[in-house]
């Protein structure tokens, strides 16, 4: 390890104490405070305020419970808006999948700009130009995912198109063993995204997942844009919409647990070609966005995330100890814990449904990472994935 990488992951270390003492006193300060965290804490054996020096004392809230954002009969989610917000700003709230159940539900109030904000300073100005307008080909409904890229392109100074898409759908329909009307439900999405497209409103930025990808690739090679284009009057010629980068797009920015060595070179090779570039990243409702090292043929594909550290911290830990106090070597592989320090959402030591191989640090980002993120193994079999 060079000097300066070890110099790098010291002072990231020192940053990441320090905002945690910053955050822990925010939420368990009474005049800031979360009625949530400050009414657990009641029952803790430690003082938060106190006790919780750095990352390593967080060990002391033992594990965080989904179930504590699932909504209830004598719950109310106004528990979980910190006291400098409560009334001051206004509060969204969004919900995480849905598939396991009631889903769980996070307040937000400037969060998901933040977290995009950020996001927005590693993408290259070549292949995502400033200005130009996005195509959001995802998730909408009570996500915060079609918002946040609503905001990056406005934050990027260009306009957001969206499609209808709601993926519970989709997964009812697998797992109830209708598998044609959940093909039926993802080309009318397809078809929602080829008419803005047919409309020529000088798209160059897309967000989608794996498999929505994937699917507009084949529409295109199909010739279904081009048909559409002639339904609405435009003159077309044949065979000039017939991929990715036909269309205008340039930059790609795209995120799902589907996002594995084989797509990407697949996606770069095939669907994509020199001159559209896209980012995989790793994100959700509790956490925020993890960008991803460059990805290409030099090492394989594969795809390294790194979380925005400090305001969100991956480890990668062994799930045979039920604490998960114990991170994995390098390389190897265990259960994804994540823990959110924002002043609108603390959440530490929570066990996400992933797994993956740990990654050690490097210049840009100088913290742990993971790769080769999927759905955890012990509940694979039960996982359906959908158009994610």
């Amino acid at each position: 390890m060079s000097e300066s990488l070890s110099s790098k992951i010291h002072a990231a270390k020192e940053a990441l104490d320090k905002h945690v003492r910053e955050i822990v006193q925010w939420h368990f300060s009474p005049d800031t405070g979360t009625p949530f965290w400050i009414e657990r804490a009641k029952s803790f054996k430690f003082n938060p305020l106190k006790d919780i020096q750095g990352f390593d004392d967080l060990k002391l809230f033992g594990l965080f419970e989904d179930e504590w954002l699932r909504a209830s009969p004598d719950t109310d989610i106004s528990r979980w808006i910190p006291r400098a917000y409560y009334g001051k700003k206004p509060v969204y709230v969004f919900e995480t999948g849905g598939t396991t159940g009631i889903p769980k539900s996070r307040i937000v109030v400037e969060d998901h700009w933040i977290d995009y904000e950020m996001m927005s300073d590693t993408l290259p100005d070549e292949y995502f130009p400033r200005g130009s307008h996005w195509l959001m080909l995802g998730p909408s409904g009570p996500r915060r995912l079609r918002l946040a890229i609503e905001h990056l392109a406005q934050y990027r100074g260009g306009i957001c198109f969206s499609v209808d898409l709601d993926p519970r759908w989709v997964v009812k329909l697998l797992k109830a063993g209708r598998p044609q009307e959940a093909k039926a439900y993802a080309e009318h999405c397809i078809d929602q995204a080829l008419t803005i497209l047919a409309a020529g409103h000088k798209i160059k930025c897309m967000f989608t997942t794996p498999k929505l990808l994937a699917a507009l690739s084949q529409a295109l090679l199909e010739g279904k844009l081009e048909k559409k284009r002639r339904e609405i009057g435009y003159p077309v010629k044949e065979g000039s919409l017939r991929s990715i980068a036909d269309t205008g797009i340039t930059g790609i920015f795209s995120g799902g647990t589907e996002f594995t060595p084989q797509f990407t070179r697949e996606a770069c090779e095939e669907m994509l070609g020199e001159k559209v570039y896209m980012t995989p990243t790793y994100g959700n409702t509790l956490m925020g966005l993890a960008c991803s090292k460059p990805v290409g043929p030099h090492d394989g594909y594969k795809i390294s995330y790194y979380a925005p550290q400090p305001r969100a911290v991956i480890q990668v830990v062994d799930d045979s100890d039920e604490k998960y106090e114990k991170v994995v070597p390098y390389g190897k592989t265990g259960r994804v814990l994540l823990t959110t320090l924002t002043k609108e959402f603390f959440m530490p030591r929570f066990p996400e449904r992933d797994e993956g191989e740990r990654e050690e640090p490097y210049e840009k980002y100088p913290w742990d990472g993971v790769s080769g993120v999927r759905p955890w193994s012990k509940i694979a079999a039960q996982t359906t994935v959908g158009v994610y």
